[in-house]
């Protein structure tokens, strides 16, 4: 489910902040992803093809423009989410995945509770350069660089308060507390921005109009988001791909075909190669276009305000307030 609509939200009052790039552009990047759900995107786009598999294609196209991604899967979640993934098994007919370890670059790992938390500290951390996944969650874990279907990247154009970026989300609708009923995404952005927090938001709206939830608990969701983000990061290590390990696994243990699994690894290599041979030559002719860091994580504030951002926790989002 995500942040309802703070995708929509973002492109409507912010279309600037949104740029399109392909998926070369984020070569030599490191990049996390919810393995949750990315296995649920393949479990409803194609029922009929084992999620592993879909994440074995996935990876290696990853792979062949060398990317790094790291998954990272769910731990325990929040008491307060369990409702939520209750309604999402049921609707769906199956459950989170259970099993975890390493992946081929040994870059799978369980994260202590969401991983969507997780994947967020990594990027905090600068463990990984970005988070790429569908939903908007972790913005307010604190995730400062988002990128959807690996080709469209977020830039930082503002500043917003983690704090009231996190209000923002409560009121748009969350997985761990219900949201006021009538309450649309711009009137929600309004209110943050005029009275910052919930409790002054909830002290000037007409509870007719908008009837707060009976014991609502925005305060322990909040408390989530905020905690999590002190999740601590766990170190990545990077191995060659092992082709046997990959096929004894999809193979031997899950029973995928055998010939489509070594034909899809001799087109990773060949087009991994390839690749690598076509910047070798534009680097040698001078066309190589250089990805600095201050391109891929854009500078925006001066260096006045950098200083000030040191003694206040922030977090990037493309609505100034």
């Amino acid at each position: 489910m995500g942040i309802t609509k703070l995708a929509d939200l973002i492109r409507s009052e912010a279309p600037d902040a949104v740029s399109y790039k392909d998926i070369s552009d984020y070569t030599g990047k490191v990049i996390a992803l919810d393995a949750s759900v990315v296995l649920n995107q393949f479990r409803a786009a194609t029922p009929s093809l084992s999620p592993l598999t879909g994440l074995f294609f996935r990876t290696l196209t990853f792979l062949e423009h060398d990317i790094k991604p790291v998954f990272v899967f769910d731990g325990k979640p929040p008491v307060e989410k369990t409702p939520v993934l209750e309604r999402r098994a049921e609707a769906a007919g199956w459950s989170s995945p259970k099993r975890t370890g390493e992946g081929p670059h040994n870059s799978a790992f369980q994260a202590p509770g969401d991983a969507e938390a997780q994947c967020a500290r990594l990027v905090r951390d600068r463990v990984v350069d970005a988070v790429a996944s569908e939903d908007m969650d972790t913005l307010p874990f604190g995730a400062n660089v988002l990128i959807r279907q690996l080709n469209a990247k977020k830039d930082r154009c503002g500043l917003l308060k983690l704090q009231y970026l996190v209000d923002l989300c409560i009121l748009l609708g969350c997985d761990y507390c219900d949201k006021i009923p009538g309450l649309g995404p711009k009137k929600a952005l309004t209110l943050i921005q005029k009275h910052r927090t919930i409790e002054n938001v909830v002290l000037h709206i007409n509870r007719q109009t908008y009837p707060v939830p009976l014991l609502w608990k925005y305060k322990e969701a909040r408390k989530i988001f905020l905690d999590e983000t002190e999740t601590p990061a766990p170190n990545v290590v990077w191995r060659e791909l092992d082709e046997e390990a990959v096929v004894d696994f999809l193979c031997h243990t899950k029973h995928v075909r055998e010939e489509r699994i070594r034909h899809r690894m001799k087109t990773f290599h060949e087009h991994r190669e390839n690749r690598r041979e076509e910047r070798k030559k534009e680097e040698a002719a001078g066309r190589m276009k250089q990805t600095r860091m201050d391109y891929f994580f854009r500078v925006t504030r001066k260096r006045g305000q950098v200083r000030r951002a040191k003694r206040e926790k922030y977090t990037n989002i493309w609505m100034n307030i």
